[in-house]
């Protein structure tokens, strides 16, 4: 049983080796990028319109609402990013019922990858939103002296999304595995169907981390408002109403 797609190997050549990661990475990515051009070739705005386009609209919006649901107030522009890492996870996930193929998301360098993707996207998407100086004054606010603090909640924070989407990943596969070396087919059958919930899942929790931590890092302050004087007399009533 194999614990990771790392294991198998399609070519080797010295120091280099093609394997299962690499191949199933860069098909997902062909997959994906062939797909959407393929279903949006052909966009309608009339009433009538394909399926393939209605479940494109679908996906679209709610990924829309959940991203502003995060708290970032323009989804449209964290779509294209927040977007491609749910529905890589997710079909990396779903692929899983094509037998031989394990998904490149069981490895910890894809993990790793898509975690640096983010550990990139947050600091590029706080610096657009407020510039170089802001953003960066953030790592020492409230006091210089948590600069190092946040540095290090920027490194553990990616660590975690690799970890995370790793081992819950991992472990799905390494059920099946088990299960399929003692039990009937039912099992892996039903343990299957509850891999591909998880992968969803995953998928689900991954990009809303992502949106989180660009909410983060694109958030203003904005300064407290001065109070107003009370230029009223000392005779007026203070409950009466009181135009200057």
């Amino acid at each position: 049983m194999r614990l990771s797609p790392d294991e198998m190997i399609f070519w080797q050549h010295g120091i280099l080796k093609l394997n299962a990661t690499i191949v199933f990475t860069w098909g997902l990515m062909l997959v994906l990028a062939v797909g959407s051009r393929l279903i949006t070739r052909r966009l309608s705005t009339d009433l009538e319109r394909a399926r393939w386009q209605n479940l494109l609209e679908i996906v679209v919006t709610a990924i829309e609402k959940q991203i502003e649901e995060v708290g970032l107030p323009y989804p449209k522009k964290y779509l294209g990013f927040l977007g491609t890492l749910f529905l890589f996870v997710a079909t990396a996930s779903l692929c899983t019922v094509i037998p031989g193929y394990e998904p490149p998301t069981g490895s910890l360098s894809t993990t790793a990858a898509l975690a640096l993707c983010v550990f990139v996207a947050v600091p590029l998407f706080g610096i657009g939103d407020q510039g170089m100086r802001g953003y960066l004054k953030s790592y020492v606010e409230p006091t210089f002296i948590m600069l190092p603090f946040n540095i290090i909640s920027e490194v553990s924070r990616t660590l975690a999304l690799a970890v995370r989407l790793f081992g819950n990943m991992m472990s799905g596969a390494m059920i099946i595995g088990i299960l399929l070396t003692i039990t009937p087919f039912i099992f892996p059958i039903v343990m299957t169907a509850l891999g591909l919930l998880t992968g969803m899942v995953q998928a689900y929790i991954f990009s809303v981390l992502a949106a989180v931590y660009i909410a983060a890092a694109t958030r203003t302050r904005k300064p407290k408002s001065e109070p107003v004087p009370d230029t009223r007399s000392n005779n007026e009533p203070k409950d009466t109403l009181w135009i200057p």
